[in-house]
Parts: structure tokens; sequence; C-alpha cells
């Protein structure tokens, strides 16, 4: 059967908001939504009453908004488990949980931006801890810039173009400054940051590539900034990348 005009706008209108709720705090209300989409708050509503009934969104009625719903988190879940990118980096990660004593982190490339699909937990008494499944832009953080630095030219330009919020008063906002980060990163092999997504973080990360040379994603360690010191990253860089490699390997990449 054909598919209609009509019926696919509505389609988009109804991912986008649910892609939304990957960006945005726990709840989102239809004000709100509705000034992100450029959508008439009638339009939202109808499309959240659709959601809310079929579980993908909750109402929360003392604030007044919205939250993903349990068929949300069975979707995500799913998709986790079935990830072909976690299942050939959990055992590498775990490894390198217990090398470093630190965090380990898997990043996926998505559009727009990044997700972390799993962590483990670092042994100290005071760790790090990742939001997994919320979208991160990707020029805040190691993981996301040492994605952007192997992009393809024209989409990390792309990326380079769009306005770069500033997460924390450390992240790099200039494209210009970025983009000679960058060069570097993909000269090194590794990125790494401090306080620049989230405050009082540092990490060390480097990028995972597909069977056809692509970027997908990125294994990171993280920590308390005050334990990723420049020695500590100059340690364990080397371990990152080798620890990315395995991962790349096991996806089937075959290059340098």
């Amino acid at each position: 059967m054909a598919d209609t005009g009509g019926g696919t706008e509505a389609a988009a209108r109804v991912v986008d908001v649910l892609l939304l709720f990957t960006d945005a705090p726990s709840t989102l209300g239809v004000t709100r939504i509705a000034r992100e989409l450029a959508l008439s708050k009638a339009v939202v509503h109808r499309i959240l009453q659709t959601l809310v009934a079929r579980g993908m969104v909750a109402f929360d009625p003392e604030r007044r908004e919205y939250r993903l719903g349990p068929a949300a988190s069975a979707l995500g879940a799913r998709a986790l488990r079935d990830s072909d990118l976690r299942s050939a980096a959990l055992e590498v990660m775990r490894e390198l949980r217990n090398d470093t004593h630190e965090t380990a982190t898997l990043t996926a490339l998505v559009p727009g931006g990044r997700v972390y699909l799993e962590q483990v937990t670092g042994t100290h008494e005071i760790k790090m801890t990742v939001e997994l499944g919320r979208r991160f832009p990707l020029h805040a953080g190691s993981s996301g810039k040492c994605m952007l630095a192997f992009l393809g030219e024209d989409a990390r330009e792309a990326a380079l173009s769009e306005p770069l919020a500033a997460l924390t008063p450390n992240t790099v906002t200039d494209a210009e400054a970025l983009r000679a980060e960058l060069k570097v990163i993909r000269d090194s092999g590794y990125a790494h940051s401090g306080g620049e997504r989230q405050h009082d973080a540092g990490s060390v990360a480097a990028a995972v590539f597909g069977a056809t040379g692509e970027v997908i994603g990125a294994i990171s360690v993280c920590g308390p900034r005050y334990r990723v010191t420049p020695e500590f990253v100059h340690e364990i860089a080397p371990r990152v990348m080798a620890a990315a490699e395995r991962v790349s390997r096991r996806m089937g990449w075959t290059g340098q």
C-alpha cells in the first residue's frame, strides 16, 4: 500500500516527540515540547495521549508533565540486550575497569549526537556513573570528541556548524578551537577531557570502528577530575586505545 505524505509526517512527529525525551530532563510538559518541535500544543497533546494509551509515556500528575513509560523502557532494554556493539564491548570494558579501577563506558554514535550504551562502574568508593540512553552532543566530553574527530569531513563540519552548547563552563564552544583539538585527537588516537560534559569529571576515550571503517562508538575510562591527572591520562591512554581496537576488531574492523 502506498504511503501517504500525511501519514509519514504524523509518524515523524510521534518519533520526534519520543526522541525529545532522550535529550531532556526526566519529565517534559506540553508547552516545552511544542516549543522545541515548533508544533501546536493541540497536536502535541494528541500525540502524548496516544503514547500514554500505549505505555510509551506516562503522565506525572504532581509535575503535570510526561515521562517515558514502561513500554519505552522495555524497548530500550531490548535494544541494549540485542546490541552487537554492547555484546562485543562488555568483556573488554570489565577488563579495562579491573585494570584502571575507574568506570569504563561504552558510547554509541546516534543521529544528532551520542548515547551511553553501557558502563562498568569503578572499584573506588568515590566513582563516576553515567546516564544510559540519554543523548549528548558530540563536542562535549572525550567520548564525543573522539567520535567527532574520526567522522567523515562532511559529517564533522556539519556538526561543527551547529551551535555548540556549553554543558559546563569548560565545554569547548569555539568551532576553530575544537577543529584544532580534533586534529590532535586524530594524530594521537585518543581524547581526554576535564569537566566538559559533567562538572568535576574527567575521562579518556578512544573511538570504535565498524566493519567498513566508519566510527560507530567509543570506549572511555572516567573518574573524578582530581584523579584524572595528566599523569593518569598518559598512563591509561594506550590501554583505552587497545581496548577500543579490540572492540573494533570484534565488530569486523580490519584497519589501522
